[in-house]
């Protein structure tokens, strides 16, 4: 395993476990992102099931950006997760951004997300 890699795996354990702490009874918005696509879901880890999912490769939001590997495209996923969430009963989430840092597409999801009614 190159350096980065483990540095990256350290940190996505340092993330989850300070979560577990801090999480209670709320959702986990986690996030995934590739060199090409982002994706979003709400996941309730104490039943074991996601309640909403979003990402750049759905159709209708492929349409609509020039490439879903750049910020708007994350905007636009965080607007999505969030209206999903909605609809699924979910107000109040805690925030997973995995090893990534957050900084670039990660913070603009969680922006978006948050100016559409998610609160974390």
């Amino acid at each position: 395993m190159k350096r980065s890699d483990k540095i990256f795996q350290r940190r996505k354990r340092r993330v989850r476990s300070q979560l577990a702490k801090r999480q209670g009874d709320r959702p986990r918005l986690s996030v995934y992102r590739s060199s090409k696509q982002i994706y979003a879901q709400i996941i309730d880890d104490v039943k074991g099931v996601t309640l909403a999912s979003a990402s750049t490769i759905e159709v209708d939001v492929r349409k609509a950006l020039k490439s879903g590997a750049d910020q708007a495209a994350a905007a636009e996923v965080g607007k999505l997760i969030a209206e999903r969430g909605a609809k699924a009963g979910v107000k109040q989430v805690i925030f997973d951004r995995g090893g990534y840092l957050f900084h670039g597409r990660v913070k603009a999801l969680a922006d978006a997300a948050r100016e559409s009614g998610l609160s974390f």
